[in-house]
Formats: structure tokens, sequence, C-alpha cells
């Protein structure tokens, strides 16, 4: 149960004071979320920014998403609540300290039961006897009576487990709402991005974007690294390249280990020759080293001038 508030409200603070709230029969203060204030804090950037440019459009839209994911967020914990914590809290705090509160009785029964059978059993006067029978029989129906109440309140789990079996695939219900709603909310604010004009996703005129197998080093042409391990390749040199009839030198910058038959092994620092074939992926070259001939990635090399 614990974890699951935790789950809900990370925020230890918060729960501090929704639990005093509570205790208090008091409704907690609305309290802003963090994808809502994050969302906030893009709208008022974009506006500066100015809403007709696109990095500032960019952020009003992705502002307006964070401020949805809010709203998702805070039905979420609303629903998790209502259907799974508020019933698992009201069982644990009610009825399972009445069980527990019943077992402890009866293991208390039980003792005054077991010392009525030893006294019964060191008891040899007549007098002293009739008294011992007379305490066993009734701790004995003490006994019996807590037992009984105890056995009826255990029987009681099954129907306890099944409420609450319910009220887990509710929680279950409840998130895969919520991370159904977060996806569906991130896809159209990417197809909302993409719709800009390609303009808007270039740097310095740099239009073409390959993984790279090594965060450093540049690759064929002028090139930059980018924070997310990609590299912004200008494909000046390549489109001479890929055009022409002719052939380049190029150093290899990083060891590469053919795939098949068909591709060239490479060695970091090697010079190799490079050419290109119609028909071919925009992402491979034909290279040349002596007899040898195969096709090699171009992220993995540098036209020599």
């Amino acid at each position: 149960m614990k974890q699951t508030e935790v789950l809900l409200q990370p925020n230890p603070n918060a729960r501090i004071e929704e639990f005093v709230y509570e205790k208090l029969d008091r409704k907690a203060p609305s309290r802003v979320n963090n994808p809502e204030l994050l969302g906030q804090y893009m709208i008022d950037a974009g506006t500066e920014f100015g809403p007709g440019t696109a990095y500032g459009n960019a952020l009003i839209k992705c502002g307006e998403t964070q401020k949805r994911i809010g709203t998702a967020d805070r039905e979420l914990i609303q629903t998790a609540a209502l259907n799974f914590l508020t019933p698992l809290r009201n069982f644990i705090e009610g009825d399972y300290k009445t069980i527990a509160k019943e077992r402890k009785l009866l293991q208390n029964k039980r003792l005054d039961l077991d010392a009525a059978k030893t006294r019964l059993k060191k008891a040899k006067a007549a007098e002293t006897r009739a008294s011992s029978e007379q305490e066993l029989r009734i701790t004995q129906s003490e006994f019996d009576r807590q037992a009984e109440i105890t056995r009826l309140l255990l029987e009681g789990i099954s129907s306890t487990h099944a409420h609450h079996l319910r009220c887990l695939n509710d929680f279950v219900e409840a998130q895969m709402t919520y991370y159904a709603q977060c996806y569906q909310y991130m896809l159209d604010l990417q197809k909302q991005l993409g719709s800009f004009p390609s303009s808007y996703h270039s740097n310095n005129n740099q239009t073409s974007v390959v993984p790279v197998p090594s965060a450093s080093s540049n690759v064929i042409g002028s090139s930059a690294m980018t924070s997310s391990g990609l590299v912004m390749t200008s494909p000046s040199n390549l489109i001479d390249l890929k055009e022409g009839s002719g052939s380049r030198k190029a150093r290899v910058l990083y060891d590469y280990d053919a795939a098949n038959s068909s591709e060239l092994s490479l060695l970091a620092d090697e010079v190799i020759t490079v050419f290109s074939v119609v028909g071919m992926d925009s992402d491979w070259l034909m290279g040349e080293r002596g007899n040898q001939k195969g096709r090699v990635p171009i992220t993995y090399l540098e036209l020599l001038n």
C-alpha cells in the first residue's frame, strides 16, 4: 500500500500533506504536477520566442502536450486512489485490525485453557478438583466461542481476496488507460512536429543524419556531433562522389568486420579507394584494397582531398 502511494505521489512532503488533510477530514488543495508545470514553462517560453517562429511554435505544441499528460496523470492518481488504494487501506485499517485483535484474544483464551487443564491435573483434594473442573468448563467454553468468532472472520478472507482482485484489475486498467493516452498524445505531437517545413529540421544546411559507432571524429565531408550521438553530415563531397564516375581515397575511421562476402572488412587509419555504384544504397560505397573489393559503410570513412 505504501509503495503504491509512492508510485502515485513520489513527493514525500506532498504525501504527508495529503495524510494530514485526510485525518482532518478536509480536502487537500489542488497542486500543479510536474508535467503541467513543465508544459506551462514551455508555453511561456514559446510565446516569448514567438508563435510565428518554428522553435516557438514547437515549444508551445510540446507544452500543450505536457499539460495533457499532466491531466492524464491526475486522472490516474484519482482513479487508483478511489478504486485501489482506498479499499486496501480500509481493509488494513479496519477488518485486518479486527482479525488480528480476535486472533490475539484467541491465543489468550488458549493460554487460559491450558492453565486450567494444568491446575486440574495438580488438584488432589476433592473440593479443589471440583473447583478446577468448573474453571476448565468455563475456560473451554470461552475458548470455543472465541475460536468460532475467529474462524468466521478468517473465512471472510476469501471474499476479501475476490474484492481486492477486482480492485487490482481496476488499478491495472487505470494504468493501461494512462499509458495509452500518453502514447497517443506523444504520437500526435510527433506528427505535428514532423509537419514543419524541412528547413526547420536542418542545422546550417546539414541534412543527412546517420548513426556513428563512436562519439568522436568526423565523417565524410563537414560534420557536427549532436548530443544524441548522431552526426549531421554535409552531403556535398558525397554527392560529388556519387555523381562522378571517378574514385577517391578515403581514410578508415573505425574497425569494421564484414557481415557477409559482399562487404569489405576495414582497419582503423588505413587508406582505401572508394567509388560509387549505380543503384547502391546511399549509406554505402564500394571499397577497394589491392585485389580485395566490397561494400563499405560511409560512416566509417573520411574522404581525402
